[in-house]
Formats: structure tokens, sequence, C-alpha cells
């Protein structure tokens, strides 16, 4: 899913691909949030984005550090309520396409 930059963007970045696995499924399943991407940053470091209004990315970005806590180590969370338009190049590189 390409993201233009007009909603908020959640970001949940973790050490290893299980706890990403996990904060995503808890990120989509606790507010109406959509999948961007994820991206595999280096050193094991797995980041997942998603996308939807402010509220909803805060509860869904919450929910998700909660559950990678529980399995794995979060490194970071980050909600950008209105990221510039040109952070859609970025997170968009591996895009997800549903």
């Amino acid at each position: 899913m390409r993201y233009y930059g007009e909603e908020a963007l959640g970001l949940i970045e973790t050490l290893g691909m299980v706890p990403a696995i996990e904060a995503a499924d808890k990120m989509l399943k606790a507010a109406n949030v959509e999948l961007i991407s994820y991206e595999n940053v280096g050193s094991t470091l797995v980041t997942i984005m998603v996308k939807g209004d402010v509220a909803a990315v805060k509860a869904a970005v919450e929910a998700g550090a909660a559950a990678a806590s529980v399995i794995g180590k979060l490194t970071a969370q980050n909600v950008m309520p209105r990221p510039i338009k040109d952070i859609g190049d970025i997170v968009s590189i591996y895009d997800i396409d549903l």
C-alpha cells in the first residue's frame, strides 16, 4: 500500500521478525489502521508501518508496542500525525499490496 502522507504514520521497530509480526497483528486488530509496509533495517531490526487517523494510529502503536515487548525486544515506536509527503517515498519501498 503506497503511503502519500495524507494520514498519520505509525512505526514500531523490534529486534527480530517474530515480535514485529506480533506487533503488526495487534496493531491491525486494535484500531482501524492499514498496514503500509515493513522493512528489515539490518542487524535484525524490523520496522512495521501503519497509517490511519491520528487516534487510531496512536491506539495501534500502543497495542503493537505492548505486544512486541511481551515476546521480544521493542527498540522504538513513533506516531507522526502528518509527515511531509516525501516521507512516503521512504516508507513505501517495501509497500504491502493487499
